[in-house]
């Protein structure tokens, strides 16, 4: 959970991007970096394989001010999303303050996204934490694409019934909506924060 240093008033959260493989998080965390102003933020760390771009982001990092002075640091990583690095799906968790699930909105792909939800569910479990106590948001990707799942669809597979998330409608190559979805989770983040350090 986040870090707290009451004496220089920084906090550091952790925002993870969490999905099946080639859902788009790899890409929606590149645009981020790309419009981020040069002083608020790091260099991207990335671990690649054959099988998957990408093992995760270590970090980018932004910052952001709450009330009573404190600054708020957001590092934000990307789990990988084929089944077989699922320990490292676990550890990348470890710490998390707010999740984005990035879901591929093809009609094809909801099986995928449905079992790489209930994957976080269990991997947020393994590191003590629940669906009821973490924030989090849904991203619904690749919305340019001809052969995609309603929203409303989308919903009903994803967004629980008795606890509505936000869920944005993304197109990550070009930025659609990314930066509202990072403001969505940050934003609940934020008021958890505040609500616990009053």
């Amino acid at each position: 959970m986040a870090t707290i240093d009451v004496v220089q008033k920084t906090i550091i959260c952790k925002i993870v991007y969490y999905g099946p493989a080639f859902s788009g998080k790899t890409t929606s965390l590149l645009y981020i970096h790309k419009f981020i102003p040069e002083n608020q933020k790091s260099n991207i760390i990335s671990l690649s394989t054959e099988g998957d771009r990408t093992i995760f982001f270590d970090f980018i990092a932004l910052k952001a001010e709450l009330k009573r002075g404190f600054k708020v640091n957001f590092q934000i990583y990307a789990v990988p999303g084929q089944v077989h690095y699922n320990i490292t799906r676990r550890l990348v968790l470890k710490g998390v303050d707010g999740v984005v699930f990035v879901a591929d909105s093809q009609w094809e792909r909801q099986k995928d996204n449905v079992e790489s939800f209930e994957n976080m569910i269990e991997n947020l479990e393994e590191n003590g934490y629940s669906l009821d106590n973490i924030p989090y948001v849904l991203q619904y990707n690749k919305r340019d694409l001809e052969n995609i799942a309603t929203k409303e669809y989308m919903d009903y597979l994803l967004n629980r019934r008795d606890k509505r998330v936000p869920s944005f409608l993304t197109v990550a190559i070009r930025g659609d909506e990314i930066f509202n979805t990072l403001n969505g989770i940050a934003k609940l983040i934020l008021e958890k924060l505040t609500a616990d350090i009053q």
